[in-house]
């Protein structure tokens, strides 16, 4: 997993308790697992509670960040941490 850089965005890809994936953004991916975790955070992981962080990815700023995740979220299921393990674009 990647260290947080300041000023980065990071496509983040949870495993949730039912073993679906869920993929987001955020500048402090642990903060937002921790809102995830507590209910707070998207509508789809207060109904899917997730367990842990399977991958994060950093990126420029908000704008790529949001591309990646719109990318990510439209590959199959079995596809989604392969692309987020991958080194390069």
């Amino acid at each position: 997993m990647q260290a947080r850089v300041k000023g980065s965005w990071f496509v983040y890809l949870l495993e949730c308790r039912d073993g679906s994936y869920y993929a987001g953004i955020s500048t402090d991916v642990e903060a937002r697992f921790l809102a995830h975790v507590a209910g707070k955070g998207a509508r789809y992981t207060r109904a899917h509670p997730p367990l842990r962080i399977l991958a994060r990815r950093a990126y420029a700023d908000r704008s790529a960040a949001s591309r990646a995740e719109w990318q990510i979220k439209q590959l199959p299921r079995e596809r989604k941490l392969a692309w987020l393990e991958r080194t390069e674009d």
